[in-house]
């Protein structure tokens, strides 16, 4: 049996400067190319398990092939080799070493991922095409086994997207068949009585037929008490070429999650961040009713990739997806706190919500030159049609302990659904992207036009809002031959506003736009077995047209409202002779409501520290009687961040105070098997993920250490 290189990635230490991290790299990098050589053709038997650890391109930064370096705005990959790595279980997780965005900002949710992007919630992506995602959620809670990639774009993304927030999206893109043989069967198990069994098998079928199918079944518990989990998943792949030059993928998944017992938070203040005469709160509190609280989502999806080459210079691709979603919900949740400090109010609130979508993506992908200039032109239309229909209720309902929970002490009744909404959206939009290369040279310039039209059902006699917005990208970027590249851009973007002022006219989209300069390197010019990513971006984001309390008229808005941020984010990525494996990042991010006739002028966003470093340090040993066996050590720091905006209703904001997690791995592997113990927040701090209220408080994520057995073949 061969011997391995399983590059592990996990967090490094906290304390640590990105910039030692990536001096260290350089200094490694220098090692003769001529070592490795004489390494490796020692050892002919070595197995290298992540060679695609280190990103170079991404679909979603252009819609093209063209590399990451070329790109100017702020891209970053989390590929599969460092999710298996780390042993990332959801998107929350997986962006924990990315500069930009944060993640668990309600602590460990076992239904959905919760992130902030430069400030803002991201919408979620899949595969290039919008998920049918509600009214309140910015995402669906797929799960992450069945995606090679996590992909984030920073900044306005309208330009190829649509409908977006100013501080971006991500996209996650979907495992697909492959020719060759291969695939794997793993086991976990962990604390709170984590169980999950997941594989995933390709290979050709026939001639010009390859498939691929991935399943996971997983089985837990929360730290929170009385709170189990179950979800089943199952993703069916299959690979047609219909000629020489066209191919026709075939891509779906479904998911069934059930939870019982939830909520996962909304706990007081008193006994959380701030002291409670009577004690302090255990992180397992459950202020619900365990027995009538319980959660079920439902969702599937048919889609395809059709690809056909007209040429070396011309190609066509169109993306296509069919999706449901159903959710129903019961949550039984405190809503505040006695002068006792120790009785709690609660209500009883159930929720169903039943999505379908439509989504297409059409796009003509060209080369050619004029005189000295190379062209890529992208010229693309696609189409979403959205419905949703949302009922809830809610009623105060009986008081419970927080200190000594009694549950099932009266009967409760679910108080009766009430439509919330019921609407359909329909957006299409045109879009055109050029790159134009001059020597080291790449000027990107894009132009959108959406119309968008939605109509409410439950006010059949309201007009249907309509929004035409132009968006636009331009950017620079000169690629040098070392590998470095500097670049500067000023994109914008625009999401419809729901609702109208005191006149009765509709609210007109908001707006956003962001310069952002930076410098991108590749590592082109280290040693072969190097290799390196490593970006430095500064930004401004300002949206426009944000409603704000209107000043003359009680109980309506006007539009005048602005939002900036400001920050600065430097990540990188590296491997090192497939034996070091280095994630780092800084983040800062200074925003503020710059305008507002509110109490929240001068505020900062929510969920959103100014501060974020993270850094990650694997190593494997190649050689020796223990060839194969690695560790790796980080840790990541957030600053404090606010949970809540101030409002008329809720002028105290409560802030999460800044927290230091350490995590760590030990791994095993050859050239069939891996054993992993991943271990985060190995010390088990005890801290808040977000507190939005006087009873609004979640814990962050305890210890976890989870266990896992790989059979790859």
């Amino acid at each position: 049996m061969g011997r391995s290189v399983f590059i592990e990635s996990n967090p490094g230490l906290a304390r640590l400067s990105l910039r030692a991290a990536i001096l260290g790299a350089a200094a490694l990098a220098g090692t003769p190319a001529i070592a490795a050589e004489a390494r490796n053709a020692a050892m002919p038997d070595l197995v290298v398990t992540a060679p695609n650890y280190v990103p170079s391109g991404s679909l979603t930064a252009t819609k093209t092939t063209a590399p990451l370096i070329e790109t100017p705005q702020s891209v970053s990959v989390v590929t599969r080799d460092q999710i298996d790595l780390l042993n990332f279980i959801d998107v929350q997780q997986a962006v924990r070493y990315t500069a930009g965005i944060v993640g668990e900002n309600y602590g460990p949710d076992l239904r959905f991922d919760f992130l902030t992007l430069r400030g803002f919630i991201p919408v979620q992506y899949i595969d290039g095409l919008q998920a049918p995602v509600s009214a309140t959620i910015a995402n669906v809670g797929v799960d992450l086994y069945g995606f090679e990639s996590v992909d984030v774009l920073k900044g306005p993304a309208s330009v190829l997207y649509g409908t977006t927030p100013p501080g971006g999206i991500y996209n996650l893109t979907s495992r697909r068949p492959s020719a060759e043989f291969g695939g794997e069967v793993a086991v976990k198990y962990g604390t709170d009585d984590y169980k999950q069994a997941a594989g995933t098998i390709t290979g050709a079928l026939t001639d010009g037929v390859t498939a691929r199918l991935t399943g996971l079944y997983r089985d837990r518990d929360s730290q929170t008490d009385f709170v189990t989990a179950e979800r089943a998943y199952a993703a069916p792949a299959v690979s047609i070429a219909l000629g020489p030059d066209t191919t026709l993928t075939g891509l779906g998944y479904y998911q069934y999650d059930r939870t019982e017992g939830d909520p996962n938070g909304f706990l007081p203040v008193l006994g959380v961040l701030e002291d409670n005469p009577l004690g302090r709160i255990s992180r397992g509190t459950n202020l619900g009713e365990p027995d009538l609280n319980f959660y079920r989502r439902e969702q599937f999806a048919a889609g395809y990739e059709l690809v056909h080459r007209f040429s070396d210079a011309l190609s066509f691709t169109q993306n296509a997806r069919w999706t449901e979603y159903h959710e129903d919900m019961r949550t039984i949740y405190a809503t505040g706190l006695a002068a006792d400090n120790r009785t709690v109010s609660r209500a009883d609130y159930p929720f169903k919500d039943d999505v379908n979508q439509f989504a297409i993506d059409s796009r003509l992908d060209g080369r050619f030159s004029t005189g000295p200039i190379e062209h890529r032109l992208l010229a693309g239309l696609d189409y979403r049609n959205y419905r949703e229909a949302s009922a809830f209720g809610f009623a105060a309902t009986t008081p419970i302990d927080l200190f000594d929970p009694v549950y099932g002490t009266a009967p409760v009744e679910a108080p009766a659904l009430s439509p919330w909404t019921d609407q359909r959206l329909k957006q299409t939009g045109l879009y055109v992207q050029d790159q134009a290369k001059l020597g080291g040279f790449i000027l990107t310039l894009s132009g959108r036009q959406d119309w968008s039209r939605r109509t409410d059902y439950l006010s059949p006699d309201a007009p249907t809002d309509k929004d035409d917005k132009f968006t636009y990208r331009v950017g620079g970027t000169y690629l040098f031959d070392t590998g470095i590249a500097p670049y500067v851009s000023y994109a914008t973007s625009f999401q419809p506003v729901v609702g109208a002022d005191a006149s009765g006219q509709a609210f007109d989209p908001s707006e956003g736009k962001q310069w952002e300069a930076g410098v991108k390197y590749d590592g082109r010019t280290l040693s072969p077995g190097v290799k390196l990513f490593a970006t430095a971006a500064v930004y401004k984001i300002t949206q426009t047209n944000v409603v704000t309390t209107d000043p003359n008229n009680a109980n309506f808005s006007v539009q005048t409202g602005e939002v900036e941020v400001k920050g600065f984010e430097l990540e990188a990525v590296a491997r090192i002779h497939d034996q070091l494996s280095i994630n780092g990042s800084y983040t800062y991010a200074d925003t503020e409501v710059t305008e507002s006739n509110g109490p929240d002028l001068g505020a900062r966003l929510v969920g959103q520290p100014k501060h974020k470093l993270s850094l990650f340090v694997d190593y494997t040993l190649q050689q020796g009687p223990l060839a194969g066996f690695g560790v790796g050590v980080g840790g990541r720091y957030l600053s404090n961040s606010p949970g809540s905006l101030p409002s008329a209703f809720a002028p105290t904001v409560y802030y999460t105070p800044s927290t230091t997690l350490f995590d760590a791995i030990i791994h095993y592997d050859t050239a069939d098997w891996r054993f992993a113990l991943n271990g985060s927040n190995i010390f088990d701090k005890r801290y808040a993920g977000r507190c939005t209220g006087p009873v609004g408080c979640f814990f962050g994520q305890s210890r976890q250490v989870i266990a896992t057995v790989t059979r790859k073949f």
